[in-house]
């Protein structure tokens, strides 16, 4: 039997399975889930490395007796593109992958994505994640520096979604570049950019390309306008509260409300006090950074949101002005000097959960921290619970009721949490490990190992 006929016979077989699944039970259903999505794996393995002998027979070498060009083609990416109904990104990707996976010599350093990729390990989503986050080798950062990092991302790879991988291979590349870091943060400053254009009904459109500096001032503007209407933090201080109420019951859309906010902030000028619209003064600007590397200005600092590393220069600069919160971390992860003592958790130790947990905790939540509340790890009335940091962990308001509602628990030990599910999910109440979704924690915690 041929490739074709195998292939042909694997659809026949899936076309025969039944389309219904509603009678088939909870454990059931998840573990057939996992089934597809492994078939799905499978399946765009081999789409890649079709793709990539699609590449290899249209050979700009080959010129019009090329595959894709023989076919009326200019591209094969534009030949895989029509042959299988894909998008255009899609397309672009399977041939890229499977030209990776197909031959060595183009992409070396990426030789253990290769091999993941045809061992069908590696979805194709997740190679593209480690090879546009790593990047390419330059006289600093050789192939074989590369190659290390993509195998420790594969192993990694299962356990995380592409995104996520992705921003994990953007890390591994700045944790091996820390020289570059202040080039990079330099281009993405010159790229910054504010277009306004007018629309045929007399209205405009913005568009702002910002540095992560310029981003975080502003993403924090509008989180403290909209939070509250997307399940955002719980206010403690009155006042802040009595605000959140009335964004909350206002009829305006999230995006209206946005608007209008900025809109008033703009025509109120640099000098306006911001308590009126958005109450707790300014914007803030949380600045991440272990405390040995703010002592020895050398390495390099985040800012709370962004993905992108700043200079330690950046932090020094940014600590300066008054709009932002220092929030150092120990070799352990561990904040410092934020403990406290009372029922209810601080401005200041929300600060730094979201330095430390980066979002929810809860397994595949992507909730940033603005979207989150403080849930403390012991009760306060029944298991006699402090209002201490580490007693503390970040969940977004449906993980947190879900936990609370559904008896699920959340252990601590030392720097690490734990999520045990309630016996009717796993009888063995087999706790399970919760990762930061904090660059810079894992950053920290990656280095201290």
């Amino acid at each position: 039997m041929n490739l074709l006929e195998q292939h042909g016979t694997i659809v026949t077989a899936l076309s025969a399975v039944p389309r219904s699944y509603s009678s088939v039970l909870d454990d059931d259903l998840l573990a057939l889930g996992r089934v597809v999505a492994s078939l799905q794996k499978l399946a765009s393995t081999h789409a890649a490395l079709i793709a990539g002998e699609v590449a290899r027979r249209s050979a700009p070498a080959l010129g019009s007796s090329g595959l894709a060009q023989r076919t009326g083609h200019r591209t094969p990416e534009e030949l895989v593109r029509v042959t299988t109904g894909s998008t255009k990104r899609d397309a672009r990707t399977a041939v890229q992958i499977g030209v990776l996976a197909t031959d060595s010599t183009v992409e070396p350093w990426l030789a253990p994505v290769a091999s993941a990729v045809t061992a069908g390990t590696l979805s194709i989503d997740a190679a593209a994640a480690i090879r546009t986050g790593l990047g390419v080798p330059t006289t600093d950062i050789t192939a074989a520096v590369l190659a290390e990092a993509a195998a420790g991302l594969c192993e990694v790879a299962p356990s995380v979604d592409a995104d996520r991988l992705q921003r994990l291979a953007r890390d591994a590349r700045d944790a091996l570049d820390e020289d570059g870091i202040a080039d990079r943060e330099a281009a993405a400053h010159a790229r910054r950019s504010l277009t306004f254009w007018r629309t045929p009904d007399g209205g405009a459109q913005l568009r702002w390309v910002m540095d992560p500096e310029t981003a975080a001032t502003v993403g924090d503007l509008f989180d403290r306008a909209t939070s509250p209407r997307r399940g955002g933090p719980r206010f403690v201080n009155p006042t802040d509260a009595t605000l959140a109420e009335a964004i909350t019951a206002d009829t305006r859309t999230t995006e209206q409300l946005a608007s209008d906010t900025f809109a008033h902030l703009l025509t109120a000028g640099a000098d306006t006090d911001s308590t009126q619209l958005l109450g707790s003064g300014g914007p803030v600007v949380k600045i991440l950074v272990a405390a040995d590397t703010l002592t020895a200005r050398e390495g390099h600092a985040r800012i709370e949101g962004s993905p992108t590393p700043v200079s330690v220069q950046t932090a020094e600069r940014l600590a300066c002005t008054g709009v932002t919160v220092p929030i150092l971390f120990d070799s352990a992860g561990q904040i410092l000097d934020l403990g406290r003592d009372q029922r209810l958790f601080t401005k200041r130790q929300k600060q730094a959960l979201a330095a430390r947990d980066g979002g929810c905790m809860w397994l595949g939540c992507d909730r940033p921290a603005c979207w989150t509340e403080a849930h403390h790890i012991d009760h306060w009335v029944r298991d006699g619970g402090t209002t201490d940091i580490a007693d503390g962990i970040l969940l977004c308001k449906h993980h947190h009721l879900l936990l609370h509602n559904n008896h699920w628990e959340i252990l601590r030990t030392g720097p690490e949490y734990r999520l045990v599910p309630p016996p009717d999910i796993d009888p063995d109440q087999t706790p399970i490990l919760l990762r930061s979704k904090s660059a810079a924690l894992t950053e920290l915690l990656a280095k201290a190992r």
